[in-house]
């Protein structure tokens, strides 16, 4: 049976088509991982090089399923190649993991001519993309291999560094506002130079333009890049080299965008600039899953594709092989009230399904109780009883809105005592592997200034502010004789991890910096709590191991870009027991059998930036609650709370707006008795009460934050 026989009709007339661009506008499970997958394993049976075959996704777990899926598809269709690529050559792609790989080359020339990529197509994310052409081109670019990628706190620190060089204090800027405009005018490809302060308020504008400038130059002194270079940088390079531009266009002929409804003014260019030599380019995504406008997403992208792409074949995808016929039906409802969105309608041949269930919380820990109450029900639920299979708590998700809300639902599943897993509280930001990891990144680029100053005092040299201040300044010659010897002592242990790094394997070179460093000792002394810490060294080894078959130099290369590049899904470990807790926006593209939505009132789903003249998007919201009910499976639970306490101060509420959207034959309202419910009122109010426009203003991060 030819593997196409394994799709539908339109499914199949997307994997079919080859030459031109394409546009496949697939519903929330309408299987379009395993569209690409085939399209791709059937390219490749037509004669395609695998090679010549690139395909860019969101998250490294999106690009995991999909290069699985392609793998087992061309080893079915014996289309792989019978020569393998020797072990000791292998080369991850950028930010995957240690199974997914590609051969290494110095450019694209030589990976060509050693048809290092002849064996699969590549799979990877914009931003592992983006690194991969930063260092085939790093002679270029004026940077080496071993270039640091900051993570948003270290971008940030240098801001609130460069603001304080200014005269700036920290009355008089919101530093995490400063950041936001940098990376939204790095998103529309721009650099100091060209940022129009008049867009902002002057004193505003101004400011951070001076920021900005200052920023990008202490980045080029420390031969550093934060997140955004690594879209914006490439994306340059591609425009004004038209020699590297034609060399990855031939490369890859065969483009795929999955989720191309998230892609940002950067990305859409990325895409458009490696597509524009062969056409070729197929986008895979969904206007009504856009989520991301904070992001600076533009989901016009997928709305113009047609228009961007003359000669665009149209597919589109309604058949759902998720959720139940309950469930799409209150998805179709919710999302039919857009307007700015490509018009179609979820359908399955599965089962009815149960009802979706309404619940009126008296206050946010009525709430919680209920929502913990329910999944251990599930969780308990006898086998044959009522569920033909077990329920573990794996299978269940309760989502929110903003990440203040997981307080009180982690207090009544630890009180319940039912396994529960936070997503966002991720290994590589926990201080201790941050630290090594600094000393790493220090040891092989001694200009990033950022990790020199994480690690001079750790442990304790006796090396201040005043000292560091002076070694930045390049001023060190001023200090007194004793110091200076301890930061020759410093600088010595820096060399010798750098030896140690390019001889050893991964793993012993992280055991020899934990005890060369002094870290390991200065834990052991820091009582209850290190051993936690030094158990984390030991999974941090453990984890290094993997990388321990290439050669050290590419290992190290690897694990540092890789751990630079994890994304918050990286940290769900399928496999771990335990109802997991998230936002709705870190719950894109997961799915689970049952599903709770907590917190839809008025205000806060659909939100409103309290304090703010910023006009919210209603419309993304909604698409944010379709996203929401998508998830699941089976079976839905929603819930609302008559009163919700936020930043201490006790606040009636009004259900949203969003569950008069839901049919009344699908749903089952439930109080607990102490109210009226108020849900027949949704919708049809319009004087909502919420938090006084003069109350802090909640800022409602999609990505868990913790102490580092």
């Amino acid at each position: 049976m030819n593997h196409l026989d394994e799709l539908n009709k339109q499914q199949r007339e997307a994997a079919s088509h080859i030459n031109g661009p394409l546009l496949v506008v697939a519903g929330a499970g309408a299987g379009k991982t395993k569209t690409i997958a085939h399209r791709i394993a059937n390219l490749i049976e037509s004669g395609v090089s695998p090679q010549n075959i690139l395909a860019v996704t969101f998250t490294n777990k999106a690009a995991k399923e999909m290069r699985e899926r392609v793998t087992n598809l061309l080893e079915s269709i014996n289309a792989k190649s019978e020569v393998q690529p020797p072990e000791d050559n292998l080369f991850g792609v950028w930010g995957e993991s240690e199974n997914e790989s590609v051969f290494r080359a110095n450019s694209p020339q030589d990976r060509e001519q050693r048809n290092a990529l002849s064996f699969s197509p590549l799979v990877t994310t914009f931003h592992s993309l983006g690194v991969l052409i930063i260092k085939e081109n790093a002679n270029i670019l004026g940077v080496n291999r071993f270039f640091s990628i900051l993570d948003k706190d270290e971008s940030l620190s240098i801001i609130k560094k460069c603001a304080k060089e200014l005269g700036f204090g920290p009355k008089d800027y919101n530093a995490n506002a400063v950041s936001a405009v940098i990376s939204k005018e790095k998103n529309r490809l721009k650099n100091p130079e060209e940022f129009e302060v008049k867009t902002q308020d002057h004193y505003f504008g101004e400011m951070v333009h001076s920021i900005w400038e200052k920023y990008e130059k202490k980045l080029k002194e420390a031969k550093s890049f934060d997140f955004d270079d690594l879209i914006r940088i490439p994306v340059l390079l591609l425009k004004n080299n038209g020699v590297v531009r034609s060399r990855y266009q031939n490369l890859w002929k065969y483009i795929h965008i999955d989720e191309y409804q998230d892609t940002n003014t950067a990305q859409y260019e990325f895409s458009r600039l490696l597509a524009e030599g062969h056409g070729n380019i197929c986008v895979v995504g969904d206007s009504d899953q856009a989520i991301y406008g904070w992001r600076q997403a533009d989901f016009r992208n997928i709305l113009n594709f047609e228009k961007n792409f003359p000669g665009t074949t149209s597919v589109l995808l309604e058949e759902n092989y998720r959720s139940t016929k309950t469930i799409l039906k209150a998805a179709n409802n919710i999302i039919k009230k857009n307007k700015n969105r490509r018009d179609k309608t979820l359908f399955t041949n599965g089962e009815e399904g149960e009802k979706i269930s309404i619940y009126e919380a008296t206050d946010e820990g009525d709430e919680a109780k209920y929502v913990v109450s329910k999944a251990k029900e599930l969780i308990d639920l006898p086998a044959g009883r009522q569920k033909k299979t077990l329920i573990r708590p794996e299978d269940i998700a309760v989502l929110y809105r903003a990440n203040f809300q997981s307080r009180v639902l982690e207090e009544q599943f630890l009180r319940a005592n039912v396994p529960y897993q936070l997503l966002g509280v991720r290994f590589y930001e926990r201080k201790e592997i941050k630290d090594v990891i600094a000393f790493m990144k220090c040891a092989l680029n001694p200009d990033d200034i950022q990790s020199f100053e994480r690690i001079i005092n750790v442990p304790p040299r006796g090396i201040g502010d005043t000292s560091f201040k002076k070694i930045a300044d390049g001023r060190e010659p001023e200090l007194p004789e004793k110091m200076r010897a301890r930061i020759d002592d410093f600088r010595k242990t820096l060399a010798n991890i750098k030896d140690t790094l390019f001889k050893e394997k991964l793993s012993s070179s992280i055991k020899y910096i934990v005890k060369t460093s002094g870290l390991d000792a200065h834990i052991r002394e820091s009582g209850e709590e290190g051993e936690d810490r030094l158990e984390n060294l030991k999974e941090l080894v453990s984890l290094a191991s993997k990388y321990d078959f290439l050669e050290s130099a590419d290992a190290v290369d690897k694990f540092l870009t890789e751990t630079s590049l994890l994304s918050d899904q990286d940290s769900l470990m399928e496999k771990q027991n335990g109802v997991k807790l998230m936002t709705v926006h870190a719950s894109k593209g997961l799915e689970f059998k049952y599903v709770f939505v907590a917190g839809l009132e008025e205000d806060l789903f659909p939100h409103k930036r309290m304090g703010s003249d910023e006009v919210v998007d209603t419309e993304e919201e909604r698409r944010l609650f379709y996203v929401a009910v998508t998830r699941a499976r089976e079976k839905v639970f929603l819930s609302y709370a008559q009163m919700r306490t936020i930043f201490g101060q006790r606040k009636m509420s009004m259900p949203s707006s969003f569950l008069g959207d839901l049919p009344e034959d699908i749903v089952d309202v439930e109080t607990n008795g102490v109210f009226k419910s108020t849900y027949d009122r949704a919708g049809k109010t319009t004087n909502f009460l919420s938090l006084d426009d003069d109350e802090d203003i909640i800022e409602w991060d999609v990505l868990s934050s913790h102490k580092k």
